[in-house]
């Protein structure tokens, strides 16, 4: 623990807190400030100016990542006949219907996605209690309540994730890995903030997006200029 609260320390050192980076200079400094003797997940956390308690300024979508988390998610789907076939041979970790509801009910949630066809929803639904926490719950706004599973599946395992805005207006993403390039963490962030930008609720007043930090797995984080939203691999301040 000692070690490593000494290299979180000396990578702390190399960031300066009073300064905005770049989208461009935050990902050097995330490679060059990593802790771990492991390929460490990049993440960026924004903090919006909205109200999640209203529903007319909930901020919650999907996008898919250009270059993927660097993660392959397990995803689980809940359908039968065709679709489950459908659903198997897109490369679903986990299918089936009422066995594997009950299955989930019971405490099962060793995956990362959960996909639905409508049919078996009124079913689905009632896995709130285990599914709602943990964010895994289908819904048909970010297209994992849906006929077509095959696709669902396809986009999930390509580096599709949902995002939701927190109690205390935050939102969370991950952009990759330490190990990715420079050029595809920035591309990966610039599709994450285009798409909350383009979510933003006509209800939200003032500054939408009024703060950015990039970190990486127990590593400090870096503030980052959120105003900087495009052209953001020409921005080369080194």
């Amino acid at each position: 623990m000692a070690t490593r609260s000494k290299a979180y320390r000396t990578a702390a050192e190399k960031i300066d807190r009073d300064n905005l980076y770049t989208p461009l200079e935050a990902v050097r400094l995330a490679k060059d400030t990593s802790v771990t003797k492991w390929d460490a997940t990049v993440e960026v956390a924004f903090r919006l100016g909205v109200d999640p308690r209203k529903a007319d300024q909930m901020v919650r979508g999907t996008v898919i990542l250009p270059h993927g988390t660097g993660k392959t998610a397990r995803v689980l789907v809940f359908a039968t006949g065709e679709r489950a076939e459908q659903a198997r041979a897109a490369g679903a970790d986990v299918v089936g219907g009422d066995e594997l509801i009950d299955q989930v009910a019971a405490g099962f949630t060793d995956f990362d996605s959960a996909v639905a066809t409508p049919d078996l929803m009124g079913k689905v639904g009632r896995l709130g209690k285990v599914l709602g926490p943990r964010g895994l719950m289908p819904n048909p706004k970010t297209g994992t309540v849906t006929m077509d599973v095959a696709k669902a599946v396809s986009e999930i395992k390509g580096g599709k994730i949902e995002f939701r805005v927190d109690k205390h207006s935050n939102l969370h993403f991950i952009i990759g890995k330490v190990s990715f390039s420079e050029e595809a963490l920035v591309e990966n962030y610039a599709a994450a903030i285009e798409e909350v930008l383009r979510l933003k609720p006509s209800a939200s007043k003032g500054r939408y997006i009024s703060k950015a930090t990039l970190t990486t797995t127990m590593g400090p984080g870096i503030p980052v200029d959120q105003s900087k939203t495009t052209k953001l691999l020409g921005e080369d301040e080194a």
